[in-house]
């Protein structure tokens, strides 16, 4: 049997909900699920990549113990398609949350199917309790103060409030 490998894409910066919903999702359909961990500097990233690595490897922990799945989490730089293909992923999943994101998600699924047909592109959407939760709005609430302990997993939580109440560490 082939074995189902899958690539899930995004900054996530910070990792939230959102993202814990899809990937454990994810990972009930693939027998490996990569997290690709995007460098894109240009957002400008309130954490470095490589704690956003580790922030994501330390809550796919559980994930990965519950579904069986071997879940890696690798940095990345560079057209998606050309990482996919050297991960050795068949799919690309894609989480949506509202009909806004679709249009630039199918626009993305397009290109990258004329770039590799053997590729597809596979979209969960997100769970009604967190389809409104996005890294940049998380990011915004909690460097003005408020209540973000809903929107991202325990550890990440615990670094955003460090880093949004302490810039300079890091």
């Amino acid at each position: 049997m082939t074995e189902r490998v899958g690539l899930y894409p995004g900054t996530f910066d910070p990792v939230t909900n959102g993202h814990m919903d899809v990937i454990g999702r994810a990972a009930r359909l693939l027998d490996r699920l990569v997290i690709g961990v995007a460098i894109n500097t240009g957002k400008g990233p309130l954490f470095p990549l490589e704690e956003r690595v580790e922030l994501v490897r330390a809550e796919c922990g559980p994930i990965a113990e519950r579904t069986g799945a071997v879940i890696e989490v690798v940095p990345f730089e560079g057209l998606l398609i050309g990482f996919a293909q050297q991960v050795g992923a068949g799919m690309i999943v894609r989480g949506l949350r509202a009909v806004s994101d679709f249009d630039y998600e199918f626009q993305m699924a397009g290109m990258n199917r004329r770039l590799d047909q053997s590729i597809e592109t596979v979209f969960l959407m997100a769970s009604e309790t967190n389809q409104f939760i996005s890294s940049r709005f998380v990011k915004e609430i909690a460097r003005l103060g408020g209540d973000v302990s809903t929107f991202v997993p325990k550890l990440t939580l615990e670094r955003t409030l460090a880093r949004v109440r302490n810039p300079a560490a890091g």
